[in-house]
């Protein structure tokens, strides 16, 4: 678990994370340099999770050896699917991390929804409905080490 008290928001204890594949962990169907280490690095701390349609259909070679709980969506209501994901761990204490307008829903909802503008881009509606915006995944793991960065983001 990973506490983050935001002055003027509310005190978070973030025990799950949820990451979209495609554009966020992964590039072209294959897993980012550094993801691995990241997740290895907070999972006696965190649970992590991978919520995907799996557009390459490597996800699941991609991940092996990887902390991290796999699971692929089918491609229809994805958004639904992730929210209802989201809803099943407790938005409350679940961070949440995507590019894509299937991500939109979770991101709203989580205690803090990250949108990863990475080398695929990130969709406008992701940008509206998350609560900070990051250059690439790997920033995401920076702002785990350092939650000070997130309360200085947030904070009113």
């Amino acid at each position: 678990m990973i506490q983050v008290d935001i002055p003027g928001k509310e005190c978070f204890e973030i025990r799950h994370v949820i990451f979209d594949y495609n554009g966020t962990i992964g590039k072209d169907g294959k897993l980012i340099q550094g993801v691995k280490q990241g997740i290895r690095q907070f999972s006696d701390r965190l649970t992590f999770h991978v919520l995907t349609a799996d557009t390459f259909g490597s996800a699941k070679k991609q991940l092996q050896g990887v902390n991290a709980l796999l699971t692929v969506i089918s491609k229809d209501h994805q958004h639904q699917k992730k929210l209802d994901y989201l809803d099943a761990l407790g938005a409350e204490q679940t961070l949440c991390a995507g590019n894509g307008r299937n991500d939109v829903l979770m991101l709203k909802k989580a205690c803090i929804g990250i949108a990863v503008l990475g080398d695929e881009g990130v969709s406008s509606a992701c940008l509206s409905a998350s609560d900070i915006v990051v250059k690439d995944i790997l920033d995401v793991f920076g702002l785990l080490e350092t939650p000070e960065r997130i309360i200085a983001t947030l904070r009113l």
